[in-house]
């Protein structure tokens, strides 16, 4: 059992985090980070939703760690996670006029050697914000901010979860990775149940299957698993409640580089294969940006920003990519993308990444015929609740077509 215990609010000073990176909300109105002056780090809002965005700072009494975790909540004010020693300290931050101000929110004591906390993906309703405690044998969820009084331990779950992937705009069906006896599959928590446990990715049984992303309006769902080539991780996409099965395109495979997916476009509703995608390539002279989409044929590869906060950005429903970025000559900024549909596919960068990859023509991995678009009639046409708080997640492998994915 992991031994978390709630400790009153309290100020002590940080002593050190995990390493944390740029946050931004799911409606993309607001981002943190950890900005840099000189030596020294603090927090600092982003307003990403008006005519230009800006960045208010956010300084404590003291400069920050600079690994310690940061989460903008809907309301503007920003979510700070300070460890000290065994202890995980909560605060909410807010400017007052010259200052910054610190609301207390308690903070969870993690005695057992081993256990580390670190903060989930910012929660869909922005009013309400989670933490995984992983252990030696077991993973807690915690609420620890949005709570009546203080953090909260909702759930625990046997194995090492990792992760964390909300698959529905309630803030109901939290997606995890469990490591359990060697193998990695992902598995749904509904919190309105009591943290309720189901499978999700089950492609093969020997295979380590991770959820990246998902898109609550579409269904679309990018996962990545090594069941296509044992012994190597490939990109592949699936759609929530679909009777198809899970697919890996050649196009998703660039040479020598690392493809992250970052960003799915929002608001296709029943229409998974339409959803442009953004993905982090990063190869041997740098990151750049990637664009594709189901449908679609190729990764087209587009330059980031200067100063890109790399791996951070959102899609609009209009289909616009936005980045921000930050550099000497621009504090807080956002470079917009628009990726017109059909446009000829751009070639990659100088930077060796080689070929990008087949056309959607060819066979998917599995061999078979080139995969349909997925048949979205099979699944409910709820155009007002399209997230899965409405339908339970099937597990990918226990689907009527399982048999067909790839082993």
């Amino acid at each position: 059992m992991t031994a978390c215990a709630i400790e009153p609010p309290s100020v002590a000073p940080d002593d050190g985090a995990p390493e944390a990176g740029c946050a931004i909300t799911a409606d993309g109105a607001y981002g943190a980070r950890l900005a840099r002056d000189g030596d020294s780090w603090f927090p600092e809002r982003w307003t990403l939703d008006g005519p230009e965005p800006y960045a208010v700072p956010l300084p404590g009494n003291q400069p920050e760690e600079p690994g310690t975790e940061v989460q903008p909540m809907g309301d503007g004010r920003v979510l700070i996670h300070r460890l000290v020693a065994q202890r995980h300290a909560f605060f909410l931050l807010y400017p007052t006029g010259p200052g910054t101000g610190e609301l207390p929110l308690g903070a969870v004591k993690c005695p057992e050697p081993g256990t580390r906390l670190t903060l989930l993906p910012p929660a869909p309703d922005g009013t309400r914000a989670y933490a995984l405690a992983v252990g030696p044998r077991t993973t807690a969820l915690w609420l620890v901010a949005g709570g009546a009084f203080g953090p909260e331990r909702l759930t625990e779950v046997p194995g090492h979860c990792s992760g964390g992937v909300w698959l529905d705009r309630a803030g109901r069906m939290l997606a995890l990775d469990r490591e359990l006896g060697g193998r990695t599959k992902t598995v749904v928590l509904d919190l309105e149940r009591g943290g309720e446990l189901s499978p999700l990715l089950q492609i093969a049984a020997g295979s380590d299957d991770r959820l990246l992303l998902a898109d609550p309006d579409s269904g679309l769902l990018l996962i990545s698993s090594d069941a296509p080539s044992p012994g190597r991780e490939r990109l592949g996409w699936g759609v929530l409640g679909s009777t198809l099965p899970v697919r890996f395109p050649e196009s998703l495979r660039v040479p020598d580089c690392a493809v992250t997916p970052f960003a799915i476009q929002p608001g296709q509703v029943l229409m998974p294969e339409s959803c442009s995608v953004a993905l982090r390539i990063d190869g041997p002279f740098g990151s750049w940006v990637g664009v594709w989409r189901p449908a679609g044929g190729r990764v087209r590869h587009l330059p980031a920003p200067d100063g890109w906060l790399t791996g951070t950005g959102l899609w609009t429903r209009e289909g616009v990519l936005r980045l921000p970025y930050a550099t000497e000559e621009v504090r807080c900024g956002v470079a917009e993308v628009e990726v017109p549909r059909g446009a000829a596919e751009l070639t990659a960068p100088t930077t060796g990444a080689g070929d990008v990859g087949a056309a959607s023509g060819k066979a998917d991995a599995s061999g078979a015929s080139p995969a349909p678009a997925p048949d979205v009639s099979e699944r409910p046409a709820d155009r007002e609740s399209p997230g899965p708080a409405a339908r339970r997640p099937v597990p990918l492998q226990q689907a009527p077509l399982g048999g067909l994915v790839t082993k």
